[in-house]
């Protein structure tokens, strides 16, 4: 069976067909390093930890980026609330994030680069997208003119009216006086005074937010990724900017394949820092196994929005228990049953079934876990 995944742009699930001549090579926005690691995050890098496995199964080898934004407004905010340098902030939760990660056996990134190190990439970076034409500098700051590129929107297939709210709500200061176009967004903009500042042509400051993955993604991987990924919430501004921003840069294709993990609730409101209602990992991890958290989050489909529920860890335990008592190599028809629901787009839901099928019926259940990374 082909491995099938839903792509946001074309907005059908297609055949994913991973290079055979080379490594896949994929791209996921991480973590702004301002607070820990919840759940919506964990869910996000899960499923692509689920994708990676399946596609070295298959045989494929996998250069997985994974960034850190350790350049923007939210780390700042907290840096100057809690009275500490925005580094060593970034640098603590940076720590506390990979503990997270690799409890819940999150295969390690090919590379986590930070927003920080690409400085001199990024302004090379702009300095091809101004050469041509697709930038201007106004007020000190450099923005993109999304009417120099045709295919804006493309990634989300929002209308403009949508556009504009979801910029409006995730910091797109659409009112700036300084854009010709409410959508235009910033490349490079002058800094606070206690924030970062490098000099440039433009003048001195520091990267927009959707400039620096671009950046990085250039940087690691080269002209064009063959699966790019992050949270829905991402899908627009930020990922139509980078598709926008980037083949502006390069007049190559930027991603193959564009991939989005659906957001979680909790108490019938999404999950987010601004909102305070967040679940922690590190929390989680002090009373319950790693497994059955990776467990409880896995056994959702990641397309499918869900709502946390207290119950939710202490099903995944007694399930874990399940499985190891019957944690023996799985038969082949088993594994091919999982297998056939992992290349129809991710179906962990119908994986779970499978193994809790076998289970019952005395199969073993260890390589079968394995596959979705719970080492029983």
């Amino acid at each position: 069976m082909t491995l099938r995944l839903y792509d946001t742009a074309r907005q059908a699930v297609v055949p994913f067909e991973p290079p055979t001549d080379r490594p896949v090579l994929m791209y996921t926005c991480g973590i702004t390093p301002y607070d820990a690691t919840h759940l919506g995050h964990a869910a996000t890098f899960l499923a692509y930890d689920v994708l990676i496995r399946r596609l070295i199964d298959l045989g494929h080898e996998v250069r997985c980026v994974r960034n850190v934004t350790d350049v923007d407004d939210p780390l700042f905010a907290k840096a100057r609330q809690l009275g500490v340098h925005y580094l060593d902030l970034a640098a603590g939760e940076e720590a506390r994030f990979k503990r997270d990660m690799e409890a819940l056996n999150v295969l390690p990134c090919y590379s986590e680069p930070r927003a920080s190190s690409a400085i001199p990439d990024i302004r090379g970076f702009i300095g091809m997208v101004i050469d041509r034409g697709h930038a201007y500098v106004a007020g000190g700051s450099v923005y993109f003119d999304v009417s120099s590129f045709p295919g804006f929107g493309s990634v989300s297939n929002y209308d403009e009216a949508t556009m504009l709210d979801y910029a409006r709500q995730r910091g797109g200061k659409v009112d700036d006086p300084n854009k010709r176009n409410p959508l235009d967004f910033v490349l490079w903009h002058p800094s606070e005074p206690d924030e970062p500042a490098w000099e440039t042509m433009w003048g001195p400051g520091r990267p927009g937010w959707h400039i620096e993955c671009s950046a990085l993604a250039l940087r690691e991987l080269g002209t064009t990724i063959d699966l790019h990924g992050g949270g829905a919430d991402l899908i627009f501004p930020h990922h139509e900017c980078e598709r926008a921003q980037s083949e502006a840069a390069t007049g190559e294709p930027f991603v193959r394949h564009w991939m989005h993990a659906a957001l979680i609730s909790k108490d019938g409101e999404k999950m987010s820092k601004s909102l305070g209602n967040l679940v922690f990992i590190d929390k989680l991890r002090q009373d319950h196994d790693p497994r059955a958290i990776r467990m409880g989050i896995t056994e959702h489909h990641y397309r499918d929005p869900w709502s946390w529920d207290d119950g939710l860890i202490a099903r995944a335990e007694a399930r874990l228990a399940r499985w190891r008592g019957h944690q023996g190599p799985t038969s082949a028809t088993v594994m091919a049953a999982v297998r056939a629901a992992l290349d129809d787009d991710l179906d962990t839901p119908t994986a779970f079934a499978v193994i809790d099928a076998a289970v019952a019926a005395g199969d073993g259940s260890g390589d079968a876990a394995r596959l979705l990374g719970i080492d029983l």
